[in-house]
């Protein structure tokens, strides 16, 4: 049981780290080379975690400010709502 437990620790830092390295307004998109709609679901969904990342470091946002606008919103947004429960109001209640 205690090897599970290390085992899944190490995978859910793994997975911390991972995820850490693909977070928004780290530099990684130019002018050139914007953001766009694939970019804005992942960032999208792992909002929740940027928003811890960016307490302690400044440079790092929710949101990327280098993209190609429409699409990388309608990207961000489907992956908000479709990660916060918006797919629940569409279930019937019982």
């Amino acid at each position: 049981m205690k090897g599970k437990i290390i085992i899944l620790l190490f995978i859910l830092l793994l997975l911390a780290v991972g995820i850490s390295g693909c977070v928004p307004g780290d530099g990684s998109y130019t002018g050139s080379d914007p953001a766009g709609f694939f970019s804005g679901i992942w960032h999208g969904w792992i909002a929740p975690i940027t928003l811890v990342i960016s307490i302690f470091k400044s440079n790092i946002s929710i949101y990327e400010p280098i993209n190609t606008g429409f699409f990388y919103d309608f990207g961000f947004y489907i992956a908000i709502i479709s990660g916060f429960g918006g797919i629940a109001l569409s279930r019937k209640n019982k």
